[in-house]
């Protein structure tokens, strides 16, 4: 199903001076294919590339850009299921969510196309006092210039369309640095950018180990870091990025609040999607799950027996929801969360048994709050329950977090949704909804330690450029 090889392409064009990163199958933990591993000097001649192709890029007329993206989407869709299955083996992601990952890889390109054309200024008047009368201005947006890139491994084709599909459209040169252990995906869309009329030196997707990786991060000749990834590496790499532009997507413990007043067969039914689609493996995905009192033995009750009819297993099966985690390690590390959590006191309500990379869809509650489970980013199939009396609380319990991603909230009152969307201390409020929603066109990022900047495909377009005022006086003698 895969190549037995992939290049990795520098300057536009692919290379292949080895074949030293393994990718594995994560579900049968068997190798599936070789990727050339890029070594600093490959990094180095990516950057003099983009540094060359800035200006060419920046002159590519809109229309052109948006020919290249326009091709990507042609190009996307047909190769659909090989990138889906690509995506299936390579992040064991169930072969749903796959396809469902790809439909959001077109969308997002397609969205770009349409933006492309769009970014431009402002007319502004300048004359509010008398000292500038005579006075008018405008500002347009320009490329920032050479962007680097940094994409992880739980949506390795959206996540790093996220960074180039903007980059593409308003003219920034990027390298790209996807996750070590799920590269093929940014590599096959390397494989559409290479068929376009993109200016050499416009695109480099070079995979690399971290300890190789530094001028991504650290070279003045880029402009804009935009890494996502987990907070302690993130911070890190802020600190040490220098002068340029820095944009942050990290992690969160995400959580859902279902009021009194909530339709219990359509709360559950999300809130089950929202804790165990893909694994867990969302940044946005429902980790703590606050009911009001009223309800909550029913929605517990509900909740349970939905839980356990999700399916876990080889992700290639249709009919599986829950496929491996992204290696054994990390199964491991969430089972013993689970167990450390029924240690202190919390009831495992369901789940809680792990198959090598597979761990069941697991809830508990009555968790104390300072256990991993409930403070730190679970990363894959474990939620936790709690209680709330009145509204307030539950805004508290959500806040009393370090994250700062998104929130749910189930509710009918307007005066409880006006309340949450002012109180919530997170990067976006999703009303009737579990916080794991999201298309590809909305402003999306977090507060805290869930990030720095906002993506969703304007956004990031608008990170990527800079704004040139220009001021224009006209003479008194020729003023009227």
């Amino acid at each position: 199903m895969l190549a037995e090889t992939y290049p990795f392409y520098l300057a536009n064009l692919p290379e292949q001076p080895n074949t030293d990163l393994v990718v594995y199958d994560k579900y049968s933990g068997e190798e599936a294919t070789r990727v050339a591993l890029a070594d600093a000097s490959d990094i180095d001649r990516a950057i003099d590339a983009a540094v060359e192709a800035a200006r060419p890029l920046r002159q590519m007329p809109p229309y052109a850009r948006q020919a290249v993206l326009q091709h990507c989407v042609e190009r996307f869709t047909q190769r659909h299921e090989a990138l889906s299955q690509a995506l299936r083996i390579e992040a064991g992601k169930p072969i749903k969510d796959s396809r469902g990952e790809v439909d959001r890889l077109i969308d997002t390109f397609r969205i770009a196309a349409e933006e492309s054309v769009r970014m431009g200024g402002e007319i502004m008047n300048l004359e509010i006092a008398p000292r500038a009368r005579g006075y008018r201005g405008q500002y347009q947006r320009v490329p920032i210039g050479p962007c680097s890139f940094i994409s992880p491994f739980n949506f390795p084709l959206n996540l790093a369309a996220h960074k180039v599909a903007p980059a593409i459209a308003v003219g920034c040169p990027f390298v790209l640095k996807p996750a070590s252990m799920t590269p093929i995906g940014a590599l096959m869309i390397g494989e559409v950018l290479a068929e376009t009329d993109l200016p050499p030196g416009a695109f480099s997707i070079l995979p690399c180990r971290r300890d190789g990786a530094d001028l991504f991060t650290v070279d003045e000749r880029l402009k804009l870091l935009s890494f996502t990834g987990s907070p302690e590496v993130g911070w890190q790499l802020k600190r040490r990025a220098g002068k340029k532009k820095v944009v942050l997507e990290l992690g969160g413990n995400a959580a859902c609040v279902v009021d009194a007043d909530s339709d219990l067969d359509d709360a559950v039914n999300r809130v089950v999607f929202g804790a165990f689609y893909q694994s867990g493996q969302s940044c946005i995905g429902v980790q703590r799950i606050i009911v009001h009192q009223d309800i909550y033995d029913e929605f517990r009750e509900r909740l349970v027996a939905a839980t356990r009819e999700l399916k876990s297993g080889d992700p290639a099966d249709e009919s599986v929801f829950v496929g491996p985690v992204i290696s054994t390690k990390e199964a491991q590390r969430l089972e013993d969360w689970v167990q450390q959590a029924v240690a202190a006191g919390g009831t495992l309500l369901c789940g809680g048994q792990r198959n090598g990379p597979v761990l069941e869809a697991t809830l508990l509650e009555d968790v104390p709050l300072e256990q991993p489970v409930c403070s730190e980013e679970a990363f894959g199939p474990v939620a936790v329950l709690s209680r709330f009396d009145h509204f307030d609380d539950a805004l508290a319990q959500v806040n009393n977090s370090r994250f700062g991603l998104q929130a749910g909230v189930f509710t009918r009152d307007l005066h409880h949704m006006l309340r949450a969307w002012d109180e919530l201390d997170v990067g976006g409020v999703v009303i009737g909804d579990v916080p794991s929603w999201r298309v590809d066109n909305m402003p999306y990022g977090g507060v805290r330690d869930s990030g720095l900047g906002r993506e969703g495909v304007r956004f990031a377009m608008e990170d990527m450029t800079e704004i040139r005022n220009l001021v224009i006086r006209t003479p008194p003698a020729e003023q009227r």
